[in-house]
């Protein structure tokens, strides 16, 4: 019997990558996609408000410049932009795009009338957005029912996409990934120093429960001297995130790390003992499989997308969504329960090598690609 190749594999195409800015996850995509034989075109859709990624746009990468990319997104803007892709379109002869989130970059890839589309989730688009009133559901709905594919880093939004719509056969989900190479086990060792250091990289936005954290720290500090804890990156809560701290007097058991570059961050989770993330929304986050593939614990907010990641006891622990009490006491679970934390840390680790290997996962966007070219034929 033959099996025909991927058409990855022999296959050259013209591609358009369009995101939102310009992110860690945007680097590591356009990274993997230029060591690829297609021709890759980046649009990108608004400038970044802070710069979260300190690494340029690889060489191979055809950075496109157009209408858009200026200034933050703007609904009135949506007629413009509509009108330039489609100038773009006729003259690049893209063979797809790769665009998302769903509600504007996405959205606006439907209205332009070039097909196929092979739509992005990026979490938070589906898991949130779509829902937050009927002008967005009734967007969500006409760009799934307009893409060829779409691609998903976790079961949560998968599933909602079915649910706006979405033919199921026409997905796939591929956790986004970390290189774990870049990312090694942290060694736990026995000591006499009785520290204990919490850590979180989640950015300071509401979605992603920082606050919470901050309450939570301000009792545990105040039960156990000895517990500090770092906080990376920055964000629109960042007034109120200090002044819960301050408030407390427990500001200076804080080292505010601000936002640091994809080469240094592994120092920082082998800083700490235990990682924390609050959000109340996420998919796959990556922040959380960077932690798994240090070997470090994770605590994180019982919602879906990490209940897809962490097994409670096994290689972390769960805490109820939005509940800083219920955060005091895992904390203080697990700071009495540190002597388990080497075995947690292996498995933490065995569960980044067998689902976060970006290396391994990158490959189902490439057959993805391959689906919707072959439909398309």
């Amino acid at each position: 019997m033959y099996l025909r190749e991927p058409l990855w594999l022999n296959f050259f195409m013209r591609i358009i990558y369009f995101s939102k800015s310009y992110t860690p996850h945007d680097y590591r995509f356009l990274s993997s996609l230029s060591k690829t034989k297609h021709e890759i075109f980046y649009l990108r859709l608004e400038s970044n408000k802070r710069q979260i990624e300190d690494r340029p746009v690889p060489s191979k990468i055809q950075q496109i410049l157009w209408a858009g990319g200026k200034h933050e997104f703007r609904w009135r803007d949506i007629p413009r932009l509509t009108f330039d892709l489609r100038r773009l379109t006729r003259e690049i002869k893209p063979d797809l795009i790769h665009a998302g989130p769903i509600q504007n970059c996405a959205f606006i890839a439907a209205l332009s009338g070039f097909r196929p589309i092979l739509t992005m989730s990026w979490g938070y688009d589906l898991v949130q957005d779509a829902e937050r009133n009927s002008w967005m559901k009734r967007i969500t709905t006409y760009v799934l029912r307009n893409s060829a594919f779409f691609i998903s880093d976790a079961k949560v939004s998968r599933d909602k996409a079915i649910a706006f719509g979405m033919n199921p056969e026409r997905t796939v989900i591929f956790p986004w990934g970390v290189d774990i190479d870049h990312f090694t086990q942290k060694t736990f060792k026995r000591s006499s120093v009785q520290t204990f250091t919490l850590f979180c990289s989640r950015t300071w936005e509401s979605i992603y429960g920082v606050d919470v954290l901050a309450k939570a720290f301000v009792k545990v500090a105040a039960l156990n001297p000895k517990v500090n804890l770092i906080l990376l990156g920055g964000g629109s809560q960042g007034a109120k995130i200090r002044q819960i701290l301050m408030s407390s007097g427990v500001l200076d058991r804080v080292h505010f790390g601000g936002h640091v570059t994809q080469v240094d961050l592994p120092r920082w989770y082998h800083m700490a003992d235990l990682y924390i993330s609050p959000s109340h929304v996420d998919g796959s986050s990556v922040s959380l499989m960077e932690a798994l593939a240090s070997g470090l614990p994770c605590l994180v907010s019982d919602i879906p997308g990490n209940r897809e990641w962490i097994v409670d006891g096994e290689n972390g622990w769960l805490f109820r969504d939005g509940d800083a009490n219920d955060l005091v006491e895992k904390i203080l679970y697990a700071i009495k329960n540190r002597k388990s934390f080497k075995k947690i840390g292996e498995s933490a680790r065995k569960t980044a090598e067998q689902k976060a290997d970006w290396k391994k996962n990158f490959g189902k966007l490439l057959e993805a690609y391959d689906s919707v070219i072959a439909r398309s034929e």
